[in-house]
């Protein structure tokens, strides 16, 4: 069965940027909604049900076609907001900017920094209506793109190593239909340290 993980800070350990009150709305009801419903679909798949979730959107034609878009949207929506809570910390705690083999092909892939993020920036902003935008790994290069709903560059044999939620849920308490304040503002609370802990993952 999968679990809801609890979150690595308290609910307002992201304020100002992200309230208190979408933190908890959002990880208590919406990702637990996510798993339960999971859960529900996988239902005596035991095989399943143990599989790391990454794994099994990676490859949904293990998961029976009568469940199948049930699962693509609740396992992407479970494994996206797990990475989410994990790729941000408070301002205490986060590292501010990316360092060493991580920014040294963001600089070659982009060309630099704050060019990567107006790239990154714009992705999120252009998806349109609910969706995210990622910074993964495809065959060794960086690459910037944006999905609908919950699904996730792991279903198209990439690996994710960050990525920003622009469903309304994530930001409407606080900054309403002001999406790019929103963008924005979360580049406060990204956690470069785990980021670079997820892209060395991928080179082993």
């Amino acid at each position: 069965m999968f679990t809801l993980p609890e979150l690595p800070y308290a609910y307002n350990a992201l304020e100002p940027y992200i309230d208190e009150r979408t933190m908890q709305i959002h990880h208590d009801k919406h990702h637990a909604a996510y798993i339960k419903n999971l859960n529900d679909a996988l239902l005596g798949q035991e095989a399943l049900l143990v599989m790391p979730v990454e794994k099994l959107i990676a490859d949904l034609s293990l998961v029976p076609e009568s469940v199948r878009t049930k699962v693509k949207n609740n396992g992407g929506g479970h494994a996206n907001h797990s990475m989410f809570w994990e790729t941000m910390a408070s301002s205490a705690n986060r590292k501010p900017a990316p360092s060493g083999a991580l920014l040294e092909m963001i600089n070659a892939t982009f060309g630099n920094f704050e060019q990567f993020q107006e790239k990154f920036s714009a992705a999120g902003l252009g998806r349109f209506g609910s969706g995210w935008a990622w910074l993964s790994v495809e065959k060794g290069k960086l690459v910037i793109t944006d999905t609908q709903n919950q699904d996730s560059p792991f279903m198209e044999g990439s690996t994710p190593i960050l990525g920003l939620d622009v469903w309304e849920h994530a930001y409407y308490l606080k900054y309403q239909n002001l999406r790019a304040e929103y963008i924005k503002q979360w580049w406060n609370v990204v956690h470069w340290g785990e980021v670079e802990k997820r892209f060395t993952d991928t080179t082993k």
